[in-house]
């Protein structure tokens, strides 16, 4: 008889998606319009961070870079298996205009919005909080690293 192929696995174990997780967003440009960008720091809701992104996006306005932030990083939670988000944001415009406080009257927003709610829309629950820019440092930073071409 000949010899048996040999077979090897190896099991993996990945860990459970986290239930919930927190995008710390956050969108810039200088001179708005002006060369822009946008930084996420996902985080568990502990605080701990577990990715940051950060990239520019050509000249756009301020709200065109926080709308690509939040659509970055729901994208990217999405990706990661949560089923909740939590989303802060120092921009109060797109924090009102994504719970549907305000209407989006800026035509140039109008398709970046509903991108967002779709995207929010793959969640179980999404929550969103207008933070003040003290509490939004990181994600400041990042767009910050961005733009000066420190990533």
């Amino acid at each position: 008889m000949g010899k048996r192929p040999s077979i090897k696995a190896h099991l993996t174990l990945w860990p459970e998606p986290p239930a919930e997780l927190v995008i710390n967003c956050d969108g810039g440009s200088r001179g708005n319009p002006g060369p822009a960008a946008y930084g996420c720091s996902i985080q568990t809701p502990e605080g701990a961070e577990l990715e940051a992104l950060a990239e520019t996006i050509g000249v756009a306005t301020n709200n065109v870079a926080e709308y690509s932030a939040v659509i970055a990083g729901l994208r990217r939670v999405a990706e990661i298996g949560a089923r909740a988000v939590h989303v802060r944001s120092d921009s109060k415009l797109l924090i009102e205009q994504l719970s549907g406080r305000y209407k989006v009257k800026n035509p140039g927003l109008k398709e970046l919005h509903m991108e967002a709610i779709e995207l929010a829309r793959r969640f179980d629950r999404v929550t969103y909080e207008h933070v003040r820019r003290e509490q939004n440092v990181r994600a400041d930073e990042l767009v910050n690293l961005a733009l000066d071409g420190a990533l």
